[in-house]
C-alpha cells in the first residue's frame, strides 16, 4: 500500500453576489461542482449586501451541494452589519464558516479569514500618525493573527488557506493600481510563510484581476473570484489539487 495521501480535488469560487431576488441561480452550478471536486471553497462576498434573504437564496442553492463546503465572509457580506446572522444561515445549510477555527477534511487542513485592506510590501500601510490610522491597520493585523492561529492550530501535512481579500499584489494586477491597497494585505501573505504545510491560498474580490500569484515563500495563490476564473477557464469556479 502507498504511504502518499491522496489528492484532494478543491473547487473555489468567490464573489457570488446572491441577491434576495436569485432563485436557484447556483443550483445546478453546485451540483456540477459535486460531481468533479472533493470540496468547495467558497471565497466571500456570497450575498451582495449581507441581507438575510439573500443568505438564505444561498443556502437554498447549497442544498444541492453533496461535498463539504468550507467559507470565509467577503466586505459585502458584512454590508447590513449582520454578518454572525450570515454566517448562521449558511452554517445551517452546511457549510463551514472559517473564522476564528480550522477543519480538517480528508486529510487536508483548511483555516480562513475574510482578510482586510492595506496594501502590499513597501506600500503597505503602517500604524503611525492619527489614531484612525491606527485602527484601520490594527483590523489588518488582527486579521493577519486569526489566520496565523488558525494554521497553527493544523497539525496536518496539507494545508489550505481561504481568504476574501488578497494576500499578494499578483493577483490584484488589472484592477486600477489607484485601488490596490483597497484589494488586500501583504499581512495575510506574512502569516501564511509562516507555515511549511501551507501548499495553496484561494480568494476573491479582486473581480479584474489576475488569477495566479506566490507568496514570497513560493506558495501559490490564486484569486478564484468567479470573473477572473470564468475568463481562464470558460466556467466560474477553480479545480485545484491540494
Amino acid at each position: 500500500m502507498s504511504d502518499t495521501p491522496s489528492r484532494l480535488r478543491l473547487a473555489a469560487i468567490g464573489d457570488l453576489h446572491v441577491t434576495e431576488h436569485d432563485s436557484q441561480r447556483y443550483r445546478e452550478l453546485f451540483k456540477e461542482i459535486s460531481d468533479n471536486a472533493d470540496v468547495l471553497a467558497l471565497c466571500g462576498d456570497l450575498t451582495n449586501f449581507g441581507k438575510t434573504t439573500e443568505a438564505e437564496r444561498l443556502a437554498e442553492d447549497l442544498v444541492s451541494c453533496s461535498i463539504p463546503v468550507v467559507a470565509v465572509l467577503g466586505n459585502h457580506d458584512y454590508e447590513c452589519g449582520q454578518p454572525e446572522h450570515v454566517s448562521h444561515i449558511l452554517q445551517q445549510a452546511g457549510a463551514q464558516v472559517l473564522d476564528e477555527q480550522a477543519v480538517v477534511i480528508k486529510d487536508v487542513g483548511f483555516a480562513g479569514v475574510k482578510g482586510f485592506v492595506g496594501g502590499f510590501g513597501r506600500g503597505e500601510l503602517g500604524a503611525f500618525g492619527e489614531s484612525a490610522i491606527k485602527t484601520f491597520v490594527d483590523e489588518a493585523l488582527n486579521e493577519a493573527r486569526k489566520l496565523e492561529n488558525a494554521l497553527r492550530s493544523l497539525r496536518t501535512e496539507r494545508t489550505v488557506a481561504v481568504l476574501h481579500y488578497a494576500p499578494v499584489s499578483d493577483t490584484v494586477q488589472g484592477e486600477p493600481a489607484e485601488i490596490f491597497p483597497f484589494l488586500g494585505s501583504s499581512r495575510l501573505a506574512d502569516a501564511v510563510d509562516r507555515f511549511d504545510n501551507v501548499k495553496l491560498v484561494v480568494h476573491g474580490h479582486a473581480h479584474r484581476g489576475t488569477y495566479g500569484g506566490r507568496t514570497m515563500r513560493g506558495v501559490p495563490v490564486y484569486n478564484c473570484a468567479q470573473f477572473v476564473v470564468s475568463a481562464q477557464f470558460g466556467r466560474p469556479y477553480a479545480l485545484l489539487e491540494v
